[in-house]
C-alpha cells in the first residue's frame, strides 16, 4: 500500500532543476527561513505567484469608471476601413474551404 501511495505521489509531481549562485541560494534560504518555509516551498510559492502575475498581466486589467467608459466607446466604434481589414473580410474562413 505504501508503494502505491509513493508511486501516485511521484506521478503527480515533477522535478525542476535550477542552477543558482551561492549568493542567490543563501538569499533564498534566508527569505524562506524568515517565512518558516523550506527552500522548495519558498521557491514554489514565489514561482507560482510570478506565473499568475505574468498571466494576469496579459488577460486582466483594471479601469476606473472614466477609463471604462472610454474603453467601451472604443469597443463600440466601428473599425476604420483599411486594406488589411478589407483583405481579412474577403478571406474565406478555414472551415468554409
Amino acid at each position: 500500500m505504501v508503494a502505491a501511495i509513493q508511486k501516485e505521489d511521484a506521478q503527480r509531481r515533477s522535478l525542476i532543476n535550477l542552477r543558482v549562485t551561492p549568493r542567490d541560494r543563501d538569499l533564498i534560504d534566508r527569505a524562506a527561513a524568515t517565512l518558516r518555509k523550506n527552500r522548495s516551498e519558498f521557491m514554489m510559492d514565489a514561482a507560482r505567484m510570478a506565473a499568475e502575475d505574468a498571466l494576469l498581466d496579459r488577460t486582466a486589467f483594471r479601469l476606473d469608471a472614466e477609463q471604462f467608459s472610454a474603453f467601451m466607446v472604443q469597443l463600440d466604434a466601428p473599425p476604420a476601413p483599411n486594406a488589411a481589414l478589407r483583405k481579412l473580410l474577403a478571406t474565406p474562413a478555414p472551415w468554409d474551404k
